[in-house]
């Protein structure tokens, strides 16, 4: 048996109130075997109504005799009656023992009419654009009543919005992780250098640092993750480099590149199948590293049954995009 000691007794002689015994940890138990026992008149039929042995019963409304330092029943023939106490128990206890029996029900019936919860996410502008329009599409398809919010906003925001619980967690790629905060990686994709059609480069095999050097890039801003990788990248390599145009937007890039204005390094998220038609793409995986596309959860944080159901409809193995696949692009 799960039987504590009694705490020694202060100067009143009563036990200190967060020490006190129980018998098996639960007063639950001894009210709900008392109240029934109450209301059934015997203790068999007791233990009957709660599926117990007869005996068990006894020790549960002995530990709460015990506990309240009185005789809540007296045996008379072959029932019982309650003695003054234990009717002043019995009005206190009844309405709570019944209430918590009936409270899944209550709870469902409170909760019923209260519907889904809004999912809020923080994202960037290439997640929502590339990454997510197809499992948002697959989301919606599975739980069509519930509210979706894409917080579209740089990597800085997203991360401000998940500290102060603006939003359930993010969907992007990060390269640094803080201490505060859980990455878990789900799709990686190669860097990619993409130039027009007509372009030197575009018919060269293997393609090398030195090679890009005399052409002039376009690159994203210069706060932006790709800027500061492509800068470290040939200042590490001590190969020479220069940006012709510096410009948001993978979309507006390609464009760029496609009329000829410069050529660019990219991540394949960006690529699809009908890019082939206009631009020419070269793996740049022997220099740059792959980037990786995730969830972020601030740690500790509590995720609603809504966001666990998108989380989990994400994950590689559940949801595939053979677009990836047919650009050239790998999941891991």
């Amino acid at each position: 048996m799960n039987r504590r000691r009694k705490a020694a007794p202060d100067r009143s002689g009563e036990a200190p109130a967060a020490t006190r015994f129980y018998y098996k940890g639960s007063r639950l138990k001894q009210l709900r075997a008392f109240c029934t026992i109450a209301k059934l008149g015997t203790l068999s039929r007791a233990a009957e109504a709660l599926f117990l042995s007869q005996p068990s019963v006894s020790l549960q409304l002995r530990a709460l005799e015990e506990e309240l330092g009185a005789r809540l029943i007296e045996r008379r023939r072959r029932r019982v009656v309650l003695t003054r106490e234990g009717e002043a128990l019995y009005e206190l206890a009844q309405p709570l023992v019944d209430g918590f029996d009936a409270l899944d029900e209550a709870f469902r019936s409170r909760t019923r009419g209260l519907g889904h919860a809004a999912l809020d996410i923080a994202c960037g502008n290439s997640t929502i654009q590339y990454l997510l329009p197809d499992m948002v599409k697959a989301f919606r398809a599975r739980h069509p009543d519930v509210p979706l919010n894409l917080r579209n906003v740089t990597g800085t925001d997203g991360l401000a919005l998940l500290r102060s619980d603006q939003v359930d967690f993010a969907v992007g790629s990060m390269l640094d992780v803080p201490h505060d905060l859980s990455y878990e990686p789900l799709y990686h994709f190669d860097p990619m250098l993409i130039t027009p059609l007509g372009h030197p480069l575009a018919r060269k095999a293997e393609i090398t640092l030195e090679d890009i050097s005399p052409h002039g890039l376009i690159l994203p801003p210069k706060r932006l993750t790709t800027y500061r990788l492509v800068d470290l990248i040939f200042q590490r390599s001590k190969v020479p480099y220069h940006v012709a145009i510096e410009v948001g937007g993978w979309e507006v890039i390609k464009q760029y590149v496609a009329m000829g204005l410069g050529i660019s390094i990219v991540t394949g998220i960006c690529i699809g199948a009908d890019d082939h038609a206009r631009l020419a793409a070269r793996n740049l995986a022997a220099y740059f590293p792959q980037r990786s596309y995730g969830v972020v959860v601030r740690k500790g944080k509590y995720l609603s049954t809504e966001a666990r159901a998108f989380i989990d409809l994400i994950r590689p193995g559940l949801f595939t995009r053979q677009d990836y696949w047919e650009a050239g692009h790998s999941e891991r």
